[in-house]
């Protein structure tokens, strides 16, 4: 009996899986780390010609100034598929860097596959996703062509903030057109739920200092004299309460109340406290009594790191002359990201540090889908058709991504999903996934094309 095109779909998946695991090798094992700048024109290079062996036609824009290349790649639909339709993928090639190598348990950029998982720095985020992707686009080409036009966006600047995004999506408007679009990575939450998520917060990243003197001093002069990393300390203690609120007039001002819509998939939403401290090693109670709404539509204030005096081995006792701390603030629909920033210094100032600097360094603005939008719905029939009863439909990441200017020139819904699960740890050491979730990725991804073209 001759196979149905659900299997005819499948051998092609399982086809493409095993002639396309040594392309994934290859590419986890280019070093690509933006921010030390390292592989950017080898793995441009690599992804032009992995692309044009799948028979895309390809482009490499480097006419936006200060930027890393963008691989701009397209597909047509195939002989039966609909050529009135096009989807958009957007991933990124860069990597966060390997350290701390000492907790790699295996070589950081060389594939290993342990106990079920791919390991290696970049599998979850984000090169072994847009690996799925193209395994995708080859079964679908072997088993009756492709059903809707592809097109695909790599930038290289996503692990240091995406800062060249904006106008790079103003001067390609017309070559990015499509229906809609699919962002980079995803998967299961603690629950082994596949999560179809619609949108990302937004992120305003920013440094507060202060400077007391003009040279570090005796730690005995503390009698007298001001001392840099308490004034600091102070000040950053006035920004935020002790139940987790940011103590900052009109910060919340802004935020968009979830519609009914976005609320009851919130509801819907699960989260599992002991696995996500057995995953994460969480030493103190969660800071929040509600983690599912604070994860979808909450603000953050958080210090990411401090710097003061003197901090090497043995003892100086030194009174500092400066302190500086880095910060974020994940930011929800109708936030502003130079907006927070304003208002954090005016807080400041009212709070009696006027003396204390705020630095802004980069923000992305929220975005979120409409949920009722019809891809957002066939992504998740889809989802449901290959995941089963464990699928979530989850109006935004608790992350950041450079969504927004695709929306403000797009004007499409973005849906992310992918193959990652609740230990991958992207950004850490032995940043994984297990082999049968991207394998089922593939899959899924194959299946939602199809069922793109034919909607």
């Amino acid at each position: 009996m001759a196979d149905t095109a659900a299997e005819t779909l499948q051998n092609a998946v399982n086809q493409a899986l095993a002639e396309d695991r040594q392309r994934l090798a290859d590419y986890l094992h280019l070093e690509t780390v933006s921010a030390q700048k390292r592989g950017i024109p080898e793995t441009v290079a690599f992804l032009e010609q992995a692309f044009q062996k799948l028979g895309a036609n390809v482009e490499v824009w480097r006419d936006v100034a200060g930027s890393n290349p963008f691989v701009f790649a397209t597909f047509a639909a195939g002989p039966t598929g609909n050529a009135d339709k096009t989807l958009l993928f957007y991933n990124h090639y860069d990597v966060q860097p390997p350290e701390p190598l000492d907790e790699w348990h295996t070589e950081p950029f060389t594939l290993t596959e342990v106990e079920g998982k791919y390991v290696a720095r970049g599998v979850s985020d984000d090169k072994g996703e847009l690996m799925v992707r193209l395994s995708a686009v080859k079964a679908l080409q072997n088993s009756g062509g492709l059903p809707c036009n592809l097109k695909f966006i790599v930038e290289g600047e996503e692990e240091v903030g995406s800062g060249h995004i904006e106008p790079m999506v103003r001067q390609h408007a017309a070559d990015l057109a499509a229906d809609v679009v699919v962002w980079e990575t995803g998967g299961k939450d603690a629950d082994e739920n596949f999560n179809v998520t619609c949108g990302v917060k937004g992120i305003m990243s920013f440094e507060v200092s202060v400077r007391t003197a003009d040279n570090d001093l005796h730690s005995s002069l503390a009698a007298y004299a001001d001392n840099a990393a308490w004034r600091l300390t102070r000040a950053l203690a006035s920004l935020r309460g002790p139940n987790n609120e940011v103590l900052v007039d009109g910060f919340y001002d802004d935020v968009r109340a979830l519609t009914p819509v976005e609320q009851q998939a919130t509801d819907q939403l699960a989260f599992n406290e002991a696995t996500t401290r057995q995953n994460f090693g969480l030493k103190r109670p969660l800071v929040t009594r509600e983690p599912t709404t604070a994860l979808v539509n909450a603000t953050t204030m958080t210090i990411n790191g401090l710097t003061s005096g003197y901090e090497g081995d043995g003892v100086k006792t030194v009174l500092p002359k400066f302190a500086k701390a880095k910060l974020d603030c994940r930011l929800v629909p109708n936030q502003e990201p130079h907006k927070i920033a304003q208002l954090i210094q005016a807080q400041l100032d009212r709070n009696g540090f006027d003396d204390v600097h705020v630095t802004y360094l980069l923000g992305e603005k929220p975005f979120r889908s409409d949920l009722t939008d019809s891809f957002v719905q066939t992504a998740l029939t889809t989802a449901k058709a290959v995941y089963g009863d464990h699928v979530k439909l989850v109006p935004n990441a608790a992350g950041t991504g450079p969504q927004a200017p695709f929306d403000e020139a797009l004007h499409t819904p973005i849906v992310a999903f992918g193959s990652t699960w609740a230990g991958s740890g992207p950004h850490a050491p032995n940043e994984n996934v297990r082999v049968a979730d991207y394998q089922q990725d593939v899959a899924y991804t194959a299946q939602l094309l199809q069922a793109f073209g034919r909607a």
